[in-house]
């Protein structure tokens, strides 16, 4: 299958989701796959320029060895707020020339404004779109009041999709209220790599005595991007208020809040007991999970980005066979439920009790084995063969016609 994937960040520089690993997965077997980007972070990151032009990436992998994906980026006019106009017409053109060129079977997207421009070129050429939802992005628009204009292109996408796919129950509730249809909105849950994902890590011991923690600290560890809502702030002023300090935080990850984080750590001089590595590469993170003894998700359960989505890190935590302390994130919860390695706070602040608790009664262990097992029968191999399927089954539909 020749597959065009679409969305509106980058590629290359944000960390591994749920379309890397898949469109991964299927070029190892032999699928081609190609990807329109968007250099999101262009006002911090990027290149000083008025406008940057198209460029294309050939023969990249992010996760998989041996995966072939080529990412197209169009050219972007660098100033707030004409990027989104200049995307809307450059995107438009890309998706056009992709048509004509790459001929694709089937069209994925994953973005706002450009998911609307595939599904309307999608039509014009009856080839198969599906609509595939890892989050809810209108809600993560800076600019709030282009968060209604947003929804409303959401909703006319999902309403002429031939397929919605979406990566658990409370996003399918979500989608279908958005006008999705209901027959056709299925749910395709994250991954995990199992071999990389494992128990057991050579390196973690080399990795905590590298950043001084010694053999009978207990670390709570958060890996991801650092909204102000991750809850992080919370949980280090906490951490000021408890004596015990064999209690260590480990953070990988940069972000909004990251400066933020710096500050506190400095002000309250918690250098040895909180520590911030920055970005890393894909590859270290499982070993670097394995440092850990209990992993967090603390975001704010009021942020109402966060009320239908399930970090594709929860996975990735519990195959380590890391218990989670997460907040109460009604799509966390309903994914999880009560008794497979993950506890339930009500609010950041509770992180550090609930933490001490867990240690003074034993279950630390008891909670990771949980949760390695409810992880373990979630591999990429299981998701991508039923992508790989719903792909087969709408190109054949958009072919053939629905079979009865």
């Amino acid at each position: 299958m020749k597959i065009l994937f679409t969305q509106e960040t980058d590629w290359l520089k944000r960390n591994p989701a749920q379309q890397h690993h898949l469109a991964e997965m299927l070029s190892l077997r032999g699928h081609e796959i190609r990807v329109i980007d968007y250099e999101l972070s262009w006002r911090t990151q990027g290149e000083k320029e008025l406008y940057s032009k198209r460029k294309v990436f050939r023969g990249l992998s992010k996760i998989h060895k041996g995966a072939r994906i080529t990412v197209i980026r169009p050219g972007t006019i660098k100033i707030p707020w004409l990027d989104y106009a200049s995307l809307v017409f450059s995107h438009k053109k890309e998706i056009e020339r992709q048509i004509e060129e790459f001929t694709p079977d089937v069209i994925v997207g994953f973005g706002i404004l450009n998911s609307y421009l595939s599904v309307r070129a999608s039509k014009k050429r009856n080839i198969p779109f599906i609509y595939y939802w890892i989050d809810i992005l209108h809600r993560l628009i800076p600019f709030k009041p282009f968060q209604v204009v947003g929804k409303l292109v959401e909703s006319r996408t999902l309403k002429q999709s031939d397929t919605v796919l979406v990566i658990n129950d409370k996003l399918r509730e979500h989608v279908i209220r958005l006008g999705a249809p209901e027959k056709k909105t299925l749910v395709l849950r994250a991954g995990i790599d199992s071999k990389q994902f494992g128990l057991e890590s050579s390196d973690a011991k080399v990795l905590r005595n590298q950043y001084g923690i010694k053999s009978d600290d207990f670390v709570l560890f958060f890996m991801g991007w650092l909204y102000n809502f991750s809850g992080l702030k919370e949980v280090v002023l906490q951490l000021t208020r408890v004596e015990n300090h064999d209690i260590k935080l480990l953070i990988i990850g940069e972000g909004a809040a990251y400066e933020e984080l710096q500050r506190i750590q400095q002000k309250y001089n918690l250098q040895d007991r909180v520590i911030l590595t920055g970005k890393k590469a894909y590859s270290e993170i499982p070993n670097l999970i394995a440092t850990a003894d209990i992993c967090l998700l603390p975001a704010y359960p009021w942020e109402p980005v966060m009320q239908d989505i399930v970090p594709i890190k929860m996975y990735e935590y519990m195959a380590m066979g890391k218990p989670v302390i997460a907040t109460k994130l009604p799509g966390v919860v309903k994914e999880f439920g009560e008794s497979n390695g993950v506890v339930y706070i009500d609010k950041p602040e509770d992180v550090i009790v609930k933490a001490l608790e867990l240690i003074q009664n034993g279950k630390v262990k008891e909670l990771g084995l949980k949760a390695r097992k409810f992880a373990e029968k979630n591999s990429w191999d299981n998701i991508t063969d039923e992508f790989e399927r719903v792909l087969e089954e709408v190109i054949r539909e958009k072919q053939y016609g629905a079979i009865s």
